[in-house]
């Protein structure tokens, strides 16, 4: 599948996509290769709460992480820079749509094989991944989320069978042809 893309803006490229889609390998790369700045919106999250994402979730609940994370989102205000945020961001309507004004929003789209692939053996609850139901799985939050980064993305690049460098690669074609 290529690469689509609905628009187009170059000040600040914004990563969405799954957990373990690549948003924050690949966005210290492509930052690299563009000559941009790059902020990691969990880790910005982590440095105003002064807690790992996932004992904010523990300790809160998600819909409290939710509430978090899309305040933090708004609050982010950069230029020129990559901005890899939390595969939960489109839970957050209002910072979703402040994004689309502040840059081009890229979806770094993974298949559920290759997500599960990547998660093999890692627990998903300590990278601090927003789960809203207890007892939901990859495969619903997969099932939950895709609309959501569909509906935000200015861009989509599929990244099925592409390691970091070739993903940068994409994202960086489908930039210059759109």
């Amino acid at each position: 599948m290529a690469a689509t893309s609905k628009r187009h803006r170059m000040d600040n490229i914004i990563l969405i996509g799954m957990p373990a889609s690549g948003k924050s390998a690949a966005g210290v790369l492509l930052a690299k290769t563009l000559g941009y700045d790059f902020v990691d919106s969990d880790l910005v999250i982590q440095g105003r709460s002064g807690r790992l994402l996932a004992d904010i979730i523990a300790q809160d609940g998600p819909e409290a992480f939710i509430r978090l994370e899309e305040s933090v989102n708004l609050s982010i205000d950069v230029h020129r820079s990559i901005i890899a945020t939390g595969g939960s961001a489109v839970y957050g309507d209002k910072a979703m749509q402040r994004f689309r004004t502040q840059g081009t929003v890229v979806y770094l789209e993974t298949s559920l094989a290759t997500l599960t692939m990547r998660l093999k053996g890692k627990s998903i609850l300590t990278r601090g991944v927003v789960m809203r139901t207890k007892g939901e799985t990859l495969e619903d939050l997969y099932k939950e989320r895709t609309p959501l980064y569909e509906k935000y993305a200015d861009i989509t690049v599929p990244c099925d069978g592409l390691d970091i460098e070739r993903t940068v690669h994409a994202i960086c074609e489908t930039l210059q042809h759109n």
